[in-house]
Parts: C-alpha cells; structure tokens; sequence
C-alpha cells in the first residue's frame, strides 16, 4: 500500500492506494474507531461495495447510510439537503464523520454537506472511479451545481483520509473508466512530459486495465495533485492550472444539462480545444493538440471534431467560469507539453474561431 502526505496550511491528510484496502479493518480503525458516522453513496456503488465498507468497520460504532441517485445532474441542492437533512435525524455533532462512497458526484455533494454541517465536520472520501480517484478526492474541493453553471456552489474543504482501493475499478464501465483517463492525460499535458510520452507508451496496457499500469498512472497522478495543492491550497494561481480543458468542459456539460457527456469526456474535448487556442493565438506550435489528439483517441476519449453546442452557447456559459476575474477570461493555455500557463488576452471572437474552426 502506497501513502501519500497531502499538505496543506488547514490540514495534513493521508491519501491510501493500492488494492484490496477498502477491507481494511485495521486502517479503518485507525481513522474512524468511536466516531458517529454516515455513508454516503449511490445507487450504483452502494450494491457492489457497501457491504464491504461495513464489514470492515470497527464492531461495534454506530454508523447509518445514505443512498442517492447516480448522476451529476443529481449534485443538486435538494440532494445536498437530504445529507442535511439525514445528520439532523442523526442528531450528528462536530464530532461525527462522512464516508464518501462512490465517484466525483458523491465526493463532491458529501463533502459540500460536511464543510456546511456545523461549519465543518470530517469527511474521508472513498473513491470508486478512476476520475476520483486520481482528481476529486484529492484537494478538498467540495461543490454542488447551480441551474447557472457548474459547482458554483461550494466550499474548500479537506478530508480526513482518503483511501483509493484500485480494486474498485474492476467494476467500472468502459466509458466511465476511460473517462477518468481524461484527468490522468491532464497531470502529463500541464506539468510533466516524461508522464505524458509513458502514457502514450501504455495506452494499449491501461486500455486492458493492467493492474501494475493503473496502479502507477494513479500514484503519478496524485503525486501530482498533491504537490499543486500544498503550494496553492485555494486556488490563487497555480492550482488554477489543474483547470486545463475545464473552462471549455464546463461550459460544455452544463450547456448539455449533463447528459451527453461525462465529466471526462468534456474535458478531453475542452484540453484539445484549449491546446488549438493556444495554435491559434501563437503560443505553441501545434504539436501539442496533436499529440493530445492522437492520445485521446487511443484511450477512447472524444476528440474536439465531436458535435458540440453552438458556440454563442458556450461562450455564454464560459463569462461565468469561476477562473475569470474582473469580467476578463483566465484560460490554461500550454507553452509546450508539460508547461502550461495561465493566460487572459482571449476574446469572444478568439473563441469563436475556436469552436467553429
């Protein structure tokens, strides 16, 4: 079992890879023996790995259960409000602790429901899909959507723990599991080469669903993660550059109402966009959209040739980006591959020739 230190200035947080952990009495005693607790999950994670969690949990603690329905168009505030809800039935107080059980969507609403339950109580995140497990869970950024865009209702939030049992990925859908590879390509597009070239290295053995290569894309991935989050905490430059492809994303899924694409998807579409912006305005070369390109198609992942909103849409969308500041677009932009950068002198029409081109 791998261990990572996530630091940050409010709290230092162990992250647990490897497989088999989430049967892991003792681990789990370690972190939650005494505590009042409640699981969160869906209707898709719970069947397959709530029986486990609770086995492994220490005998005799009290702990009760939520089951939400699967889907982002499900991170709502009526959904946020029946965590709410279920603590106040619990009587839980600042001492009790949320077990996230399941993908981004229960990470996120559960966390959201934690950093709010009196101002903040523990929450260890459970991930249980690839896109969890190497992005949401790991930060403390918790959120739920608004009718006007996504997680524009949130909070900065760490977790407790998390524990990344690897094993979980087994029962994952093909789309969902190559969606989640989206977030890894990330980490290599905006920081480091070398991870990049040994993605394109392993397609063929990550599209198998190697266990060796899934185990180091994740480790790499968190790796990474960690090391952004322990320099910018709350997002006041560089963490902003783990943003690559989202703006795009973003204003993809919510012009969608989050049915046509998962989150992944979006953003493999929104990175080569963001790449091709960064053509078009003169900033690299090109190889990095087509390296991007090629990559993504090799995982299964769309390319930006996929049929997207019209762009008057999108843009609409994208001047309520979070990132932007002063009424002026922040994109992440790449200088090459591995070095990317914030950058603002972007126009409606620069955009428009990009999503039209």
């Amino acid at each position: 079992m791998e261990v990572i230190e996530v630091q940050t200035r409010s709290r230092n947080y162990p992250v647990y890879i490897g497989q088999g952990i989430l049967n892991n009495p003792a681990l789990w005693s370690q972190l939650v023996n005494g505590r009042r607790l409640l699981i969160v999950s869906n209707e898709i994670v719970a069947p397959l790995y709530l029986d486990t969690l609770c086995k492994a949990l220490p005998a005799g603690g009290q702990h009760e259960q939520l089951i939400l329905p699967d889907g982002e168009e499900y991170k709502t505030i009526d959904q946020w409000m029946r965590v709410s809800d279920k603590l106040a039935d619990m009587k839980a107080g600042r001492d009790a602790c949320i077990i996230a059980l399941g993908g981004g969507v229960i990470g996120d609403l559960a966390g959201f429901a934690a950093a709010s339950w009196m101002r903040g109580i523990d929450i260890i995140q459970v991930p249980t899909t690839l896109l969890a497990q190497v992005d949401a869970s790991v930060g403390g950024k918790t959120a739920i959507n608004h009718v006007a865009g996504k997680n524009l209702l949130g909070a900065f939030h760490q977790p407790r723990a998390v524990i990344i049992d690897c094993e979980t990925l087994n029962t994952l859908p093909t789309r969902e599991y190559r969606a989640g590879l989206a977030e890894v390509i990330k980490y290599g597009a905006i920081g480091d080469s070398n991870f990049f070239n040994w993605l394109e290295q392993q397609a063929d053995s990550l599209n198998a669903r190697l266990p060796e290569s899934i185990l180091q894309a994740v480790i790499t991935s968190v790796n990474a993660k960690a090391d952004v989050v322990a320099a910018d905490e709350l997002e006041q430059g560089q963490r902003a550059l783990l943003n690559f492809g989202h703006t795009f994303a973003h204003a993809i899924e919510t012009a969608t109402e989050y049915k046509l694409w998962l989150h992944g998807e979006a953003v493999a579409i929104g990175m080569i966009l963001a790449a091709r912006l960064g053509t078009q305005l003169g900033l690299d070369t090109g190889e990095a959209e087509q390296r991007l390109t090629r990559l993504c198609a090799a995982l299964g992942l769309p390319g930006a040739e996929s049929q997207l909103p019209p762009a008057g849409e999108l843009i609409e969308h994208m001047r309520l980006d979070k990132k932007n500041l002063g009424g002026q677009y922040r994109f992440i932009l790449l200088k090459t591959l591995g070095q990317a950068f914030i950058h603002t002198e972007i126009t409606d029409a620069d955009l428009s020739a990009v999503l039209t081109g």
